[in-house]
């Protein structure tokens, strides 16, 4: 006969094996989705869920954000260039039964779609679009996604294009497009700096005209400017209408003088009068 004691034991052993057959702790942040003979009985959870052994079958459904890489993918814009972007998505299950019923793996499913949705967006974009105005990529990226994975219970929160690879030919004909670039605007630059600056002395020109004085103390000016180099030759310009009343009055006084003498090349008499020797004689 078995001593009671034994007996005792052998029954909390086997009620303790029992419960830990029959019992599971579902995580706050998970919920338990619990099929009973194949019939859904819901999400159960947070907390203690009791399972009958043989009767029911768990599947865990974790409702954190997932992050998910896409890997590079081979691209063609639409301006025929070809390129490979890889992106980042991050997406959560909002619906635990239906990302269990509505579709066999929601993270490979969602990845799938993920590329698929990459391909055909960046597809109908051009180069510049791709490379400058990534933002508005990343939302058609979301909406599309968020569409599509949406009777599945996962809400696609966030898609960003991480990189962009394009041929090392095409790196180096954007680079000379960019160089051109800068070069246009320096030009465009200078060319507006002489404007103004043509202007500017247009307006000091009136403005020296309106007071003779003042033109001179600006030669005074340079003239001192000059001096501070210790310059051995100075070039001093003079206006015109200061030298050409100097220039009239010395022509002037050379018409109302004297006649001047011939030039002694002209004093020999002409060929005419130059007397000749016969050879004959």
């Amino acid at each position: 006969m078995i001593p009671p004691p034994v007996v005792v034991a052998v029954l909390v052993i086997l009620l303790v094996a029992l419960l830990l057959v029959c019992v599971r702790i579902v995580p706050e942040y998970q919920r338990a989705i619990v099929f009973r003979l194949g019939r859904l009985r819901g999400p159960l959870g947070p907390g203690l869920v009791f399972l009958l052994p043989g009767l029911d079958k768990l599947v865990r459904v974790d409702l954190r954000v997932v992050t998910l890489t896409i890997p590079p993918q081979e691209v063609i814009t639409r301006d025929n260039v070809t390129a490979r972007v890889n992106a980042v998505v991050l997406f959560r299950v909002v619906d635990p039964v239906s990302s269990v019923m509505e579709v066999e793996n929601h993270a490979v499913a969602t990845s799938q779609i993920a590329q698929t949705s990459l391909r055909s967006v960046v597809g109908r974009a051009d180069l510049d679009t791709l490379l400058a105005h990534r933002a508005d990529l990343n939302e058609d990226l979301t909406f599309s996604l968020a569409r599509q994975t949406k009777p599945w219970g996962v809400e696609a929160q966030v898609v960003e294009i991480k990189d962009v690879e394009i041929p090392e030919m095409m790196q180096r004909a954007m680079a000379r497009e960019a160089e051109a670039e800068r070069e246009r605007r320096a030009k465009v630059i200078s060319a507006h700096g002489e404007l103004q600056a043509s202007q500017e002395l247009r307006d000091a020109a009136a403005t020296l005209s309106e007071s003779p004085a003042s033109l001179q103390l600006r030669y005074l000016q340079t003239l001192l400017e000059l001096g501070a180099d210790q310059n051995s030759t100075v070039v001093f310009p003079l206006p015109m209408d200061i030298v050409g009343p100097l220039l009239n009055a010395f022509g002037g006084s050379r018409g109302a003088g004297p006649a001047t003498s011939p030039s002694p090349l002209s004093s020999s008499p002409p060929a005419d009068q130059i007397p000749t020797t016969d050879k004959g004689e």
